[in-house]
């Protein structure tokens, strides 16, 4: 607790920065840049630039209403009422506890010592919620990661934070018996406390024994076995390969893949065709069946579609892109927007491509994809 009150007094940015996924997003800016002045993104009835929320990656009514009621009043109660509602709802309160703890952390860069007082006010006079400590929890892994950036992973400092996370999510636990919301965010913390591989095993099978296609959680555990932390190209391949072979009807564990592609692309491409090859289509081919047959109010159906107009772009499949922006645009906040400097300008930037290539073979507004 007292980490948390010292935290809310310090100015940090919230969003959990990947280096690499950073500069594949910078590396791509030339190919996007003077573009989107071309476009006019009503006529296709998009949400103009300055007006795109980069809070969300979809659409949640409810949560946009709790979001500006905090920041007008600070008030953290309509923020545990909203949790309270999905505690038979893993991937939804997963989703939810991310954007409260991401906004948390961003009220802070807007406003050092004002913004995000509620969540300091929600432990302090309620710390046996269950929603305000795993809240708590993921705002603790965020300020971690920035930790990380700015003076490097494994510091004294990265450590401490890390282990208070940990010990704020074992009290999330034992406060919601069955939630699996604590063991996901736990995942992240495992990366950055280098968890021996046996000691995330079980930390996985404690995860999925609640909820084991929950795709919150499997993205959470694909970093670990990424490259660039504690595993290999290789092994994050065959953990998103079995995650995708094992997948229920309606599941979004078949887009597993490309998410593991993206996370292991070259920095700069010196390989034409790349988007082409048959491992992108493979992964890419995967996404658009998950993304078809999965329901469409799924709560983290959105970062799969913005996941597939970045990758569609780059493989000049706009109408197939087209498509998937018909049903994503407004909200921003998903990877790899959020890796940029500006995720709406990021997002803008391959929204014009989209359009520019979707005209050039002779589409318009009212041919568009709906």
């Amino acid at each position: 607790m007292e980490l948390l009150i010292i935290l809310l007094g310090i100015v940090m940015i919230g969003a959990v920065l990947i280096v690499p996924g950073a500069r594949r997003v910078r590396a791509g800016r030339q190919a996007v840049r003077g573009h989107s002045s071309a476009i006019d993104p009503q006529a296709y009835g998009f949400t103009p630039h300055e007006q795109l929320d980069v809070r969300l990656p979809g659409p949640d009514r409810e949560l946009a209403g709790v979001l500006d009621e905090l920041r007008r009043t600070q008030d953290w109660h309509p923020a545990a009422q909203l949790l309270a509602l999905t505690t038979d709802q893993p991937e939804l309160r997963w989703q939810r506890v991310q954007t409260l703890a991401g906004a948390a952390a961003h009220e802070l860069a807007e406003a050092p010592g004002e913004g995000g007082k509620w969540l300091r006010a929600w432990r302090v006079e309620d710390p046996k919620e269950a929603g305000g400590a795993v809240v708590h929890a993921e705002f603790l892994v965020r300020q971690a990661a920035q930790t990380a950036a700015v003076s490097g992973a494994g510091t004294d400092e990265h450590r401490i934070i890390l282990e208070e996370a940990r010990s704020v999510c074992a009290d999330a636990a034992l406060l919601a018996p069955g939630d699996p919301t604590p063991y996901i965010v736990e995942l992240a913390i495992a990366r950055g406390l280098n968890y021996r591989r046996a000691d995330f095993e079980e930390l996985w099978s404690t995860v999925t024994a609640r909820a084991p296609h929950h795709m919150g959680a499997h993205l959470a555990a694909l970093h670990y076995w990424c490259e660039k932390w504690h595993g290999s190209q290789n092994e994050a391949d065959a953990f998103a390969q079995r995650a995708a072979a094992s997948a229920p009807e309606q599941s979004l564990l078949p887009a597993l893949p490309l998410f593991a592609v993206f996370e292991h692309l070259p920095d700069v491409n010196m390989v034409r065709g790349l988007y082409q090859s048959d491992v992108v289509v493979k992964a890419l081919e995967g996404a658009l069946y998950a993304a078809r047959t999965a329901p469409p109010g799924h709560p983290v159906l959105p970062h799969v579609r913005h996941l597939l107009v970045w990758f569609l772009v780059r493989a000049e499949r706009y109408a197939d892109a087209m498509e998937q922006l018909a049903r994503v645009d407004g909200h921003v906040g998903a990877v790899p927007w959020s890796y940029g400097e500006d995720p709406a300008a990021e997002y803008a930037a391959y929204r014009a491509l989209a359009v520019a290539g979707w005209e050039q073979a002779g589409g318009s507004p009212a041919t568009m994809p709906r």
